[in-house]
C-alpha cells in the first residue's frame, strides 16, 4: 500500500481539516463502495460483495464534502471539495432532483488483502449513519495525527451496525473498524494476521 505524496499538504494540516467534518451533519479506475439495504458491503456495477475479513487503507488526504442531487436513480449534479475547503456555494438544484441538494461526505480507500487487493474505491454517503461513520473515522485520524504524525493512515475492516426505525424496520449503518495505523508508504498487515477466506468463496451480487 502506498499513497502518492506529490503535491499533498503537510500531514500537520490534517487535524484541522478532518475535524471540520465533525461539525457537519468515481474517478476512472476507482469503484464505488457502499453498504446495501441488507447490510452487505458491495462495490461496482455488479454489486459484488467485499470479503468480510479484508483490510482497507484509508487515504487521510482524500476526505471530501459537498452536495449531490439525485434524480430517478441517477446523479443529476455533484459538487465535492476537500474538507480543507469550505462547502461549495450552490445554485438552484437541477430540474428533476427528488430531494434537491443533499449534503454528502466521502473518502478514498484501497484494499490491502484478499481477492480485491490493490483495488481502489470511493465511499460517499448522504445518510445520517453513513455521514456519522465518516465523521467518526475523520476525528480518529485527527486524534492520531496529533499523537503520531508518522502513522496517519488507518487500516480498517468494513463492519456494520443497525438500529430499528418505526416505519422502515431494521436500518443498517456502516462501521469502519480500525485495526492498526501505518505510514503513508506503509506495508499491509502481516499475512498471518489476516484470516484467509476459503477457496471458492461465492461472491454475491446484491439484488
Amino acid at each position: 500500500m502506498s499513497f502518492a505524496l506529490a503535491n499533498l499538504p503537510p500531514v500537520t494540516s490534517l487535524s484541522t481539516a478532518l475535524r471540520a467534518l465533525e461539525a457537519e451533519t468515481g474517478p476512472a479506475g476507482v469503484v464505488i463502495l457502499k453498504m446495501d439495504k441488507t447490510g452487505h458491503w458491495v462495490f461496482g456495477a455488479d454489486q459484488t460483495e467485499v470479503e468480510p475479513d479484508a483490510t482497507w487503507a484509508i487515504n487521510p488526504f482524500s476526505f471530501i464534502h459537498g452536495f449531490i442531487a439525485w434524480g430517478d436513480g441517477e446523479v443529476l449534479g455533484e459538487k465535492m471539495v476537500s474538507v480543507s475547503q469550505p462547502l461549495p456555494e450552490m445554485e438552484a438544484a437541477p430540474a428533476g432532483a427528488k430531494r434537491g441538494w443533499e449534503t454528502q461526505v466521502g473518502m478514498s480507500l484501497k484494499c490491502l488483502s484478499g481477492e480485491d487487493k490493490d483495488m481502489e474505491a470511493r465511499f460517499s454517503s448522504t445518510s445520517v449513519g453513513g455521514k456519522r461513520a465518516v465523521q467518526t473515522l475523520a476525528v480518529a485520524i485527527a486524534n492520531q495525527v496529533e499523537a503520531d504524525q508518522t502513522k496517519p493512515v488507518p487500516v480498517v475492516r468494513l463492519k456494520k451496525d443497525h438500529y430499528s426505525h418505526k416505519s422502515y424496520g431494521k436500518i443498517y449503518t456502516p462501521v469502519f473498524e480500525i485495526v492498526e495505523w501505518v505510514g503513508m508508504d506503509g506495508e499491509a498487515p502481516e499475512a498471518e494476521a489476516i484470516e484467509e477466506a476459503p477457496a471458492g468463496r461465492r461472491r454475491r451480487a446484491a439484488a
